[in-house]
């Protein structure tokens, strides 16, 4: 074979494996309103930054006559390039062949780039679209899967992991996106579950179906699995792009700095008069964030689940900051379970790529109950101050309104490490409502009283002005000064230079035992 015939060989091949599993089950993933892979990672990355690994591996499974199954790259494609300029690792999962099924060798295949990411420093985005393990491989898929879980854990919070479920994820299928740090998924077509409807309904009698059983809004709602829905797949690769723009390459690196152009001294006039003066209402938190950060833009994380708490990106003079706030239009801003999971797996993805923290604090207890205490608030709520005890990046607090009790000590205070503690003049803190507080204190002189109602109003307004309020707290020195909510953003620019270059530490350990 000559030189031309050898190029002529290269190119045709080639030509063969850009074709996945071939122009009739390209047809097919166009009808069911899907991409191909090749088309999904040109959407994803820079024109022209693709460059692939592994395009002509093939499975070696010959039972049940897989050796006439045989397409050059198997069921997945893995390679390279860039977002914004910035190397990212990447494999997309083909459903046109074999149904994407994962096979030993696409298991090597997406275990080989996770590796070159982790070497190399950069994120890894997986786009998952398969129907599972590949039967005929036996226990050699299986295989597959723990290799590619145990690349997921050595990776975890050296790199982000993003994955994006832009079709079928069942099975065992469903814990590598679990382990990753952030999960999109699109109503069209996206679904996750461990067990399907069939089996669901063989075992339990249950009747459900695909979407009720592990749709995109039933896990970003109900179960928190989902961090991220959008409507469309373009949707989802323009977000992965966004989410990039906040975090760093990886835990050895700072984030991404922007060109601001948002005035670092712009006064937010509408900040002094948000809050109301009846501390009954409620009112949104995101209107704070929106008016505080850079250009009014904020990244909301798990918008649906747990919604009495906010968690989200956004950034600060140019550079990236993670954010934590209740959320007073939900539940009061309580701590449930479902916030404190929620916030606390946010913070320690923060605390590990070194993004620092800004909490918003409204919060006047943990949510009470039946079902709370016996769905374990007492170990659920402690991981929310784990986590903020753990954190060593630079972290601060504003108290917006209330600061009570438990929910006080465990929301970043200053108790927790947090390095600069900020108050509204709205802000109290106590160690619970002023209702509440008078009502166990006067209790013998209510009884007394002719009329103990008006008694105890009485001494609710004298209580609320003595010590509803921030003063208490930095006459003691827990508030690093009150400021007034128009010049929040200022303040908090100069106070983000001024720790920037905190360094902090924990003892030296193995690793630490958060309350799971």
């Amino acid at each position: 074979m000559n030189r031309a015939e050898r190029l002529a060989t290269l190119r045709a091949k080639r030509a063969e494996a850009l074709l996945g599993g071939g122009e009739k089950r390209i047809i097919a993933q166009h009808k069911k309103g899907k991409l191909t892979a090749r088309e999904r990672i040109k959407l994803l990355l820079d024109s022209d930054s693709f460059e692939e690994f592994d395009m002509f591996v093939q499975h070696h499974c010959t039972d049940f006559e897989m050796e006439k199954q045989k397409y050059p790259g198997d069921g997945v494609v893995t390679g390279c390039g860039t977002i914004d300029g910035r190397l990212v690792y990447v494999f997309a999962q083909d459903f046109t062949v074999i149904g994407g099924s994962l096979s030993k060798m696409v298991s090597e295949k997406i275990c080989k780039v996770m590796s070159m990411a982790m070497k190399m420093g950069a994120p890894i985005i997986g786009l998952n679209d398969s129907g599972g393990a590949r039967i005929q491989e036996g226990v050699d898929s299986l295989a597959g899967y723990a290799d590619i879980f145990l690349k997921n854990v050595m990776a975890s919070g050296v790199v982000p992991q993003i994955s994006a479920i832009v079709g079928p994820c069942a099975g065992g299928a469903v814990y590598s996106p679990a382990i990753t740090d952030f999960i999109i998924m699109d109503k069209k077509n996206s679904y996750m579950f461990v067990t399907g409807p069939k089996v669901v309904k063989t075992v339990t009698n249950e009747d459900v179906s695909t979407e009720m059983l592990g749709g995109a809004m039933v896990h970003a709602q109900k179960s928190g699995v989902c961090h991220f829905v959008t409507e469309t797949e373009e949707e989802t690769y323009k977000l992965i792009r966004n989410l990039l723009r906040y975090i760093p390459n990886n835990n050895l690196e700072d984030p991404p700095v922007e060109v601001c152009s948002d005035p670092v001294d712009r006064y937010c006039e509408n900040l002094n008069s948000i809050v109301p003066d009846d501390p009954s209402k409620p009112y949104d938190i995101i209107d704070i964030i929106k008016s505080v950060f850079d250009n009014g833009e904020f990244l909301e994380v798990a918008r649906y689940f747990a919604p009495n708490i906010v968690i989200g990106f956004a950034h600060l003079n140019g550079h990236s900051i993670g954010i934590v706030a209740n959320q007073p239009k939900y539940l009061a801003g309580c701590l449930d379970i479902n916030a404190s999971k929620k916030a606390a797996r946010f913070i320690r993805f923060c605390d590990a790529f070194n993004i620092p923290l800004i909490c918003f604090e409204d919060v006047p207890g943990f949510l009470p109950g039946l079902k709370q205490e016996h769905g374990g608030i007492i170990k659920e709520g402690a991981k929310i101050l784990y986590a903020f005890a753990e954190a060593t990046v630079p972290k601060i607090t504003i108290i917006v309104r209330k600061a009570y009790g438990g929910a006080y000590c465990v929301f970043n205070s200053r108790h927790l490490r947090a390095d600069l503690m900020y108050s509204w003049p709205t802000g109290e803190i106590a160690v619970m409502g002023p209702k509440g507080a008078v009502e166990i204190i006067f209790r013998k002189e209510a009884k007394k009283a002719d009329n103990p109602e008006e008694y105890l109003q009485k001494i609710e307004e004298e209580y609320r002005e003595k010590f509803a309020t921030p003063y208490q707290a930095a006459q003691k020195g827990y508030i690093d000064d009150i400021i007034e909510p128009a010049k929040t953003r200022a303040r908090l620019i100069r106070a983000m230079e001024m720790i920037a270059s905190k360094r902090d530490s924990n003892p030296a350990k193995k690793h630490g035992n958060i309350p799971l």
